[in-house]
């Protein structure tokens, strides 16, 4: 098994916990959440292994990167791969709703899954988990807590096209 590595971005949602291996990022964990992540005692510190994914979320956060290139592993099970899949064909500054992933995955009455598995992904912001909505078109629990949910959803929707008419 490989070793994990850690850093941290700080981000205008808050230090944001970075992990991964020398070949793919999987995890990014928020400061604070019911998610919130902390790095292992076996974890080494290696900054210079997360410039890149650094420099994506730095692009992203000032509006100029709408789709994220970087080696990931998320952790998960078959059916988690398949929903976290979905989450990133969703276009940037849209939304969908759980029932719509469901049916994406070709689980049409998987919804309440869907939401469990939303609620595990390892790699929020990348994957873009905060862009699945309620069915009424609510803002719904997410790891970062709504608050940073409406951040990342509004930064979005400044930076698009339409959002200038």
């Amino acid at each position: 098994m490989s070793e994990t590595f850690y850093s941290y971005y700080d981000s205008p949602v808050g230090n944001l916990l970075l992990a991964g291996d020398e070949s793919a990022l999987t995890l990014i964990s928020f400061p604070g959440g019911k998610a919130a992540r902390q790095p292992a005692p076996d974890w080494l510190r290696r900054n210079e292994l997360f410039t890149a994914a650094k420099q994506q979320l730095a692009a992203y956060f000032a509006g100029e990167l709408t789709d994220f290139e970087l080696a990931l592993r998320p952790a998960g099970t078959v059916f988690q791969r398949q929903v976290w899949q979905a989450l990133r064909d969703i276009p940037y500054a849209e939304t969908r709703s759980y029932g719509e992933i469901a049916a994406m995955v070709g689980k049409p009455d998987a919804s309440r899954a869907v939401g469990a598995a939303n609620g595990q992904n390892p790699l929020p912001i990348v994957i873009p988990c905060h862009r699945v909505i309620g069915s009424n078109g609510e803002l719904t629990g997410f790891g970062g807590g709504l608050t940073c949910k409406k951040h990342l959803l509004a930064l979005e929707q400044a930076h698009t096209p339409f959002s200038l008419q």
